[in-house]
């Protein structure tokens, strides 16, 4: 080994550990804060009273659990799963639950640097060290949720080569939440286009089937547990988005909470579910055609900006995609829009302006409208910069894609 590689191999080891020094003090600083902001953690409690609901064999969406009488939202699988936080009490629960979110947050930054093909080591604690300084995070962690989870779900099952397993995890994904949903869409949709223009589309095919026999399965086993949960949220409140909260509340980042609050309304109806088709098939179109161009992190990113915008409720803990997309547009070397972005998520805005009791989300004036739907916005402005690049005349797929 020359002397000169020997001297960056040297240096390289050295700055490993300075990362994880750092990764470590930006942890502690955080969790400090958090200490000191005497965070709530309101919806593990939430999980929490769900699965403690599931072993006294009570009704789970009649469920109002904390001072705050939050309901059950999220379909009968997830509450068996949270049925051993049960078990816990408060005090240790939430220490857990911090300890488990960040060793996710590290995970997921992993993933989403394997998913851009960034493979050097230490960066993984630099930008875990910035991430978790996200809004998007810090409310993940500040209300116990499983945002980072089912991202880390989500990744693990397309950043890895394809096995059996293909599909398993993202099913699990979907059946706690039903969100990653487009993902699976997102498979089969490249599958067909694939069939269609190559007479090929059976690794993508195969994938979507997997992700659609797991989460059969578990909400079948949550239906053969929980019968009259699974019967009244599958035939009523799924269709109950009003049953998650207010749509003009300024934590909704998805269209429909913008509309609401554009057009001082609690329902925008119609007007939304026009505009939640055409991101759904811009959104879609761009996420098949990068996938098919073997862009694999643009398709992912693509696909999660478009699940965030057309969901009827995208709070801001939902948006940690913005990790991996800022990671995206760094390693493409737009530089100036990763910072941008970075910015946008990184500065609070949906909390500037006048929100809470009262519903003040009704009369807002112009800047606040713009600083209540700024990820939104970035989330639409990164889709619009990829129509053109990832246009779908003349798609063929990639030989050397990477699908699984």
């Amino acid at each position: 080994m020359s002397p000169f590689v020997t001297v960056i191999a040297f240096s390289a080891a050295r700055r490993a550990p300075v990362a994880l020094g750092v990764c470590l003090v930006s942890f502690t600083a955080f969790c400090l804060a958090q200490r000191a902001a005497h965070v709530s953690m309101i919806d593990l409690l939430v999980y929490r009273a769900e699965g403690a609901t599931v072993r006294a064999g009570g009704d789970l969406y009649a469920l109002r659990a904390t001072a705050a009488h939050l309901p059950t939202t999220y379909p009968p699988f997830a509450a068996l799963l949270f049925t051993p936080l049960s078990l816990l009490d408060t005090a240790p629960l939430r220490l857990l639950a911090t300890a488990g979110n960040l060793v996710l947050l590290v995970l997921f930054v992993r993933l989403s640097l394997r998913l851009v093909s960034y493979t050097r080591a230490r960066a993984v604690w630099w930008a875990a060290a910035a991430a978790v300084w996200c809004e998007p995070v810090w409310t993940t962690l500040r209300y116990g949720q499983v945002n980072l989870l089912l991202a880390v779900l989500v990744l693990w099952d397309l950043t890895r080569r394809h096995d059996r397993w293909a599909g398993a995890a993202l099913g699990l994904a979907v059946a706690v939440k039903l969100t990653p949903a487009l993902f699976v869409l997102f498979l089969l949709a490249t599958g067909i286009v694939a069939r269609l223009r190559d007479g090929d589309g059976s690794r993508w095919l195969r994938h979507a089937r997997g992700a659609a026999v797991t989460f059969t399965g578990a909400t079948l086993l949550a239906a053969a547990v929980l019968p009259y949960d699974s019967r009244r949220f599958w035939a009523d409140m799924v269709f109950r988005a009003s049953r998650v909260g207010h749509a003009e509340d300024t934590g909704n980042q998805s269209l429909r909470g913008v509309l609401a609050r554009l057009l001082h309304t609690p329902d925008p109806g119609a007007y939304w579910a026009l505009c939640a088709a055409v991101v759904a098939l811009v959104g879609l179109a761009v996420a098949v055609a990068a996938e098919l161009r073997g862009r694999r992190a643009g398709a992912v990113c693509a696909c999660a900006v478009t699940a965030l915008l057309v969901s009827p409720v995208s709070w801001t803990h939902h948006w940690v995609w913005c990790v991996p997309l800022v990671l995206l547009l760094w390693t493409e070397g737009r530089r100036a829009a990763a910072l941008g972005t970075l910015l946008v998520f990184s500065s609070y805005t949906p909390w500037w302006v006048p929100h809470g009791m009262g519903r003040p989300e009704m009369h807002q004036g112009v800047v606040e409208l713009a600083l209540s739907a700024l990820y939104a916005c970035a989330g639409a402005l990164f889709l619009a910069g990829r129509v053109r690049p990832y246009g779908m005349r003349g798609v063929r797929p990639s030989r050397t894609s990477r699908t699984s």
